[in-house]
C-alpha cells in the first residue's frame, strides 16, 4: 500500500509539473501591454497607453517612431491575422490548412495580384516618406515576430514565422480589392441563364439600375456553356476563405445645419463579414506634428477609417463594375494563340508551385491574354474547352497607387488636401465620405471609371476576339460621382446607385435602397441631430420595403386554403411594420417565406446548384425588393409541372405554406414561439474553431441578435435551406464622431481589440456590440493617462 501511494505521489508531482509547465508556457503567449521594450530603430523613447479595452494610444516625437512602435503592438496582438491576410494573393493557405484550399489558392494567384504587387514595388521611391513610415511600421512587425511570442496558431499548424514585407502589404491592400468585386459571382450566372433558358428569362431580373429607385445624388457647387461552369469557380474559392469577406456599408454625415450643436456629426458602419478576430484594429497616434485615431487592416500601415481633431473620413464600398469576363477563341494549329481582330496573339504562360501542408508541392500552369488570366484549368468546374478570360481594373494600371492614396488621406489638413489624395484610389471602388470641423461634408466615388461601346452590357460574358467590346475611354476623376456640400444638408452612402456619370448612370452591383431609403427619410424629417439621435439612428432595424413587398404580395392570396392558424399569422405578417427586435415573430416567417418564395421561382429552371450561387449575389437582393411588383413573369412557373403553368398567386400560396410547415416542424405548432432570437444568430468564428474541440476556445459566441438583412443595423445572412439565418456579415464597427465634441465621440467593435485568444482583449467589448452599446474614442492625454493601467515604454536599442 506504501509503495502503491509513493507511485501516485509521483504521478501526481509529475502532472503538477507538467500542468505548472503549461501554465508558465501559455503565459509567455500573452501580449505585453505593460513594462519596457528595446525597439530597433527608435530615435527616442515612445510612450503606449493601452486604455481599458486594449487600444493604443502612441506618443512620440517623431512619425517613423510612432509607426515603428505601432507595428510592434499591432504585431502583438494580431500577427495570425497578418499572416494569413498577406497568404491569400500569393496562394499560400493550402500550405497552412491542407489540399480544400488548393483551388482558392489557384485562383486567387490567377488574378495577378502577386505580379502587379511586384511590379508596384519595384518602382517605389524608397526615400519618399510614404515608404519610409510604411518600413518603419513593417519594421516594428519584423522585430515583434524575431523577438515576442509566438501566436498560438503558429504551434497549432505548424507553419514557421517570416519577415513582413512591402510586397505583403500591397498584397493585402490587394486582396481587399478583389472581396469588392460581384461580377464574378453575377456574369457568368447571367450568362447562363441567357444561353440556356433565353433572353426572356432576363426581363423581369433587375440586371440594370430602375431610374425611380432612391439614388446617391450628386452635387458639387461648381459644376450549360462555360459561363455554367465559371460561375461556381469565384463562389467556391471565396466561400473557403478563412477570413472576412468586404461587402457593403452604411455612412452619413450631418452638415451643421442638421445637428443641435451646430457642427459637423460623421457616422460609418462598413459591413464586413464576421470573423474572430474582428477586421479593424484601432491605434491613436500622436506625435507633436500629427495625430490619427486610425482603424488598420492587418498588416497595413494606413488606416482607412479615422479621424482627427480637424477632419474624419470612413468608406462604403462602391460596387461599380470594375471586372468583365471575355470569351476567348483559341488557334486551332497553335493553342497558345488566341484570336484578336488583328490576328492570332500569343498568350503569355505562367507557372506557379503551391505548397500543401501534408501533401507534395501541385505546380500548375495558366494562360493569359490581353484581357487577363484564362480561368480554364484554374478549377476543376470549367471543363468546358472554350477559353474565358477575366479583366479586372485593380491590374490593368500600370503601377498601384492605392497606399499613396491611403497616405495622402492620413496626412490631410483640411478637404482640399483630403480630395488631392483620392485619384490615387484606382481600386477598389470606394465611397468616402469626409466631414470636418470646419463644417464641410463631402462624398467621392473613387475609382478608374471606365466607358465601353453602347452597345456592350458588361453584365455577360463578353466576345474577346472581335475588338469592339473593349474600354474606349477613362473617365477623369473629376466626373465621378460626387457631393460636396450640397443644400439638402447631409451626405450619405447605402451601396445603392451613385447618381449619373457624364449622364448616364454607371453600371455596377449595387444593393437595393432598402437602407438608402430609411437614411433618408430620418434624415430628411429632422433639423436638430446629436451624438445621441445618430447612435440611434445607427442600430435602427426597419425595413420600409419590407412591409411593402407583404402587401405586393398577400393581396394576391386567397384564404379559403389556409387553416385559422395559418391565417392568423398572416394577419400577422400584414400588421408587421418591418422591425426586427429579438421577440419578433412576423420577421421570421416573413424571411422563410421569402426564401420559399425565390425557392419556387427558380430553382425548377437554375436547379439546386446555380439556385444555391443566385442565393449568394447582389441580384437576389434586389430581386427581393422588385419582383414581387411583377405579376406576371417566366419565373412564376413551375417548369416542372407539364400540365400547369403556375400563377404569382399559386407561387406565393404555396410558398406561404411551405415556410408555416417548416416553422412548425421546427418550433412546433405554437407560433408565439417562432421569435427572431431563435432563428437569427451571430457567432464569430475563428479558422482553426472549426475544429470542434477547439471552438469554444476560439470562437466567440453565439448570441441571438437583433437587425436583419438590409436594415440599417445590417446583421446580415444567406437564405439556405435550414431556415436559421446564422450572421456571416455586418457592421465591423460603429462610429459618430461629433466635432462639437470630438474627445467624446463613440465606437464600439464586434468582439475586441485583440486576436490573441489569451489575451483579456480577446472578446471584451462582444456584449456591448450585441446589445448595441458604444465606448469612447478617447483622445484626450490626461484622460488617457489617468484610466490606463497598462503602460508601454519603447526605448531605442542600445
Amino acid at each position: 500500500m506504501k509503495k502503491l501511494r509513493k507511485v501516485l505521489w509521483s504521478v501526481l508531482g509529475l502532472l503538477l509539473l507538467f500542468l505548472f509547465a503549461v501554465f508558465i508556457f501559455v503565459n509567455t503567449l500573452t501580449p505585453s501591454y505593460e513594462g519596457s521594450k528595446e525597439i530597433n530603430g527608435l530615435a527616442e523613447k515612445v510612450t503606449v497607453y493601452f486604455d481599458p479595452y486594449g487600444i493604443p494610444h502612441i506618443y512620440a516625437n517623431t512619425e517613423e517612431d510612432a509607426y515603428r512602435s505601432l507595428g510592434y503592438v499591432h504585431a502583438q496582438d494580431r500577427l495570425w491575422q497578418m499572416e494569413l491576410m498577406r497568404r491569400i494573393a500569393k496562394g499560400e493557405l493550402s500550405e497552412v490548412f491542407g489540399k480544400d484550399l488548393v483551388d482558392t489558392d489557384k485562383f486567387m494567384l490567377s488574378l495577378g495580384i502577386d505580379e502587379h504587387t511586384k511590379k508596384t514595388v519595384r518602382q517605389l521611391d524608397i526615400n519618399s516618406e510614404m515608404v519610409r513610415l510604411a518600413q518603419a511600421y513593417l519594421d516594428g512587425i519584423n522585430q515583434f515576430l524575431e523577438e515576442g511570442p509566438t501566436p498560438i496558431e503558429f504551434y497549432l499548424t505548424g507553419i514557421d514565422k517570416r519577415p513582413f514585407t512591402l510586397e505583403d502589404v500591397y498584397n493585402t491592400v490587394g486582396y481587399m480589392a478583389f472581396t469588392f468585386a460581384q461580377a464574378h459571382k453575377t456574369d457568368p450566372l447571367l450568362t447562363h441563364i441567357k444561353d440556356k433558358l433565353g433572353p426572356e428569362y432576363l426581363k423581369n431580373l433587375p440586371i440594370n439600375t430602375n431610374t425611380a429607385t432612391e439614388i446617391i445624388k450628386n452635387y458639387d457647387r461648381d459644376k450549360d456553356s462555360v459561363s455554367s461552369q465559371l460561375s461556381g469557380i469565384a463562389y467556391n474559392a471565396l466561400e473557403k476563405l478563412p477570413v472576412p469577406l468586404f461587402e457593403g456599408s452604411n455612412s452619413w454625415v450631418l452638415a451643421p445645419e442638421k445637428t443641435k450643436n451646430g457642427k459637423v456629426i460623421f457616422a460609418n458602419d462598413p459591413h464586413i463579414g464576421f470573423a474572430q478576430p474582428s477586421v479593424w484594429y484601432e491605434a491613436h497616434l500622436v506625435t507633436p506634428t500629427y495625430e490619427k485615431y486610425g482603424y488598420h487592416l492587418a498588416g497595413v500601415p494606413f488606416p482607412l477609417l479615422g479621424h482627427d481633431r480637424k477632419i474624419a473620413y470612413g468608406l462604403t464600398m462602391f460596387q461599380n463594375d470594375d471586372l468583365d469576363f471575355y470569351y476567348e477563341t483559341n488557334n486551332p494549329e497553335n493553342p497558345n494563340q488566341y484570336k484578336t481582330e488583328s490576328g492570332w496573339q500569343d498568350y503569355k504562360t505562367i507557372t506557379k508551385t503551391i505548397r500543401v501542408k501534408d501533401e507534395a508541392d501541385i505546380e500548375f500552369t495558366y494562360k493569359v491574354s490581353r484581357h487577363g488570366p484564362v480561368l480554364n484549368g484554374i478549377a476543376k468546374q470549367i471543363e468546358d474547352k472554350t477559353p474565358v478570360a477575366m479583366s479586372w481594373m485593380y491590374t490593368k494600371k500600370e503601377t498601384n497607387e492605392v497606399l499613396d492614396g491611403l497616405f495622402g488621406m492620413i496626412k490631410s489638413k483640411n478637404i482640399t488636401d483630403f480630395r488631392a489624395a483620392l485619384p490615387k484610389i484606382h481600386a477598389p471602388g470606394l465611397n468616402v465620405m469626409y466631414g470636418d470641423a470646419e463644417g464641410n461634408v463631402a462624398w467621392w466615388a473613387t475609382a478608374q471609371l471606365y466607358t465601353m461601346p453602347d452597345s456592350v452590357q458588361t453584365k455577360f460574358i463578353l466576345d474577346g476576339t472581335l475588338g469592339n467590346a473593349e474600354p474606349i475611354g477613362f473617365i477623369e476623376f473629376k466626373d465621378n460621382p460626387h457631393a460636396i456640400n450640397p443644400p439638402w444638408n447631409y451626405i450619405y452612402s447605402a451601396n445603392n446607385q451613385p447618381d449619373s456619370v457624364n449622364g448616364k448612370l454607371y453600371p455596377g452591383y449595387y444593393l437595393p435602397e432598402n437602407r438608402a431609403k430609411r437614411i433618408v427619410a430620418l434624415l430628411d424629417n429632422k433639423e436638430d441631430w446629436t451624438l445621441s439621435d445618430t447612435q440611434k439612428m445607427i442600430l435602427d432595424v426597419t425595413s420600409s420595403l419590407n412591409p411593402q413587398i407583404i402587401n405586393e404580395s398577400l393581396r394576391f392570396v386567397g384564404i379559403s386554403n389556409y387553416s385559422p392558424e395559418q391565417l392568423e399569422m398572416l394577419d400577422l405578417l400584414n400588421s408587421w411594420e418591418g422591425d426586427y427586435p429579438l421577440n419578433s415573430v412576423a420577421a421570421t416567417f416573413f424571411h422563410r417565406s421569402v426564401y420559399y418564395v425565390l425557392k419556387n421561382s427558380f430553382e425548377d429552371e437554375l436547379g439546386p446548384e446555380k439556385f444555391e450561387q443566385f442565393l449568394g449575389t447582389h441580384l437576389m437582393k434586389r430581386h427581393v425588393a422588385t419582383g414581387t411588383r411583377f405579376k406576371t413573369g417566366i419565373w412564376w412557373d413551375d417548369v416542372r409541372t407539364k400540365d400547369k403553368i403556375e400563377t404569382k398567386e399559386d407561387i406565393v400560396a404555396r410558398s406561404l405554406a411551405d415556410a408555416y410547415k417548416s416553422l412548425v416542424r421546427d418550433f412546433g405548432p405554437d407560433y408565439t414561439k417562432w421569435t427572431w432570437d431563435r432563428v437569427h444568430t451571430i457567432e464569430f468564428e475563428h479558422p482553426i474553431g472549426q475544429v470542434e474541440a477547439l471552438r469554444s476556445f476560439f470562437n466567440v459566441g453565439p448570441f441571438p441578435v437583433e437587425g436583419s438583412r438590409e436594415v440599417i443595423n445590417n446583421m446580415s445572412f444567406p437564405y439556405d435551406s435550414t431556415g436559421f439565418y446564422r450572421v456571416t456579415s455586418g457592421p465591423s464597427t460603429r462610429r459618430v464622431i461629433d466635432f462639437s465634441d470630438i474627445e467624446n465621440s463613440t465606437s464600439i467593435l464586434p468582439t475586441g481589440q485583440s486576436g490573441n485568444p489569451l489575451s483579456k482583449h480577446y472578446k471584451d467589448q462582444v456584449e456591448q456590440y450585441v446589445k448595441g452599446e458604444f465606448r469612447k474614442m478617447m483622445m484626450n492625454q490626461q484622460e488617457i493617462e489617468s484610466v490606463s493601467k497598462d503602460v508601454l515604454v519603447l526605448e531605442p536599442k542600445k
